[in-house]
């Protein structure tokens, strides 16, 4: 455990800055337990959102409240009357530098899922040199083997069961924050824009699958 473990860690802390592993372990909290919204709650709040400003002007987005932190924050761009290409700009800034920690965040693991194996490679090894060295005694042999192999087993089991899965999860997370977020940068700017509710629904449709996409008429409707 300790060659396995420590060795682990020590791999890591040598490939990447202190605060970067530690973030990671954050990123992966956040990666399971925060739940994003759906693309398709995001466009019909989006529509939603058009249609209001179509009748009242962006000042009445001044009072609406939407779960999604990064929408939120769009929306109060608008209502401080910034450029539509500044809004853009520091939008895209945001989901940049958050893609880009998560990212770090992944290459941690799967630094923690390349180091493991070979850590309890390294531990059999050490074993089996001291069973050879106690050949001898034939009584030891076949403890000492079981405890060497131990050492690869755990190694496999912290990259397989525990660093690997959560590197693709970060993966699969990152992907669906990426096109939340782009769906949002989208949003903000057809609203600033003025663009009519439906011409933004037809738009925004086509960031969901096809086999999820609404008929324009019933998104309308809804």
């Amino acid at each position: 455990l300790l060659v396995v473990g420590g060795g682990t860690i020590a791999v890591v802390f040598m490939r990447f800055p202190m605060a970067e592993v530690f973030n990671a372990f954050k990123v992966a909290a956040n990666a399971f337990f925060n739940r994003t919204a759906s693309p398709e709650q995001l466009i019909s709040t989006a529509v939603e959102m058009a249609g209001m400003v179509r009748k009242e002007g962006l000042l009445s987005l001044e009072e609406q409240e939407v779960p999604d932190s990064f929408f939120q924050k769009g929306l109060t761009l608008c209502v401080d009357g910034h450029p539509p290409e500044f809004v853009r700009k520091l939008l895209t800034q945001d989901m940049t530098h958050n893609l880009s920690r998560h990212e770090t965040g992944q290459k941690v693991w799967l630094s923690i899922g390349d180091a493991a194996p070979a850590m309890g490679m390294i531990g059999t090894l050490i074993g089996l040199v001291q069973m050879l060295a106690n050949m001898d005694d034939p009584e030891s042999i076949g403890p000492a083997m079981a405890v060497a192999l131990l050492t690869t087993l755990y190694g496999a089991l912290i990259a397989n069961l525990v660093a690997i899965p959560i590197a693709e999860k970060l993966e699969l997370r990152s992907g669906q924050e990426k096109l939340n977020k782009t769906l949002i940068i989208e949003t903000v700017a057809a609203i600033q824009e003025g663009v009519n509710p439906r011409v933004m629904d037809e738009s925004l449709q086509t960031f969901l699958p096809t086999s999820k996409r609404v008929p324009a008429d019933e998104g309308a409707a809804a």
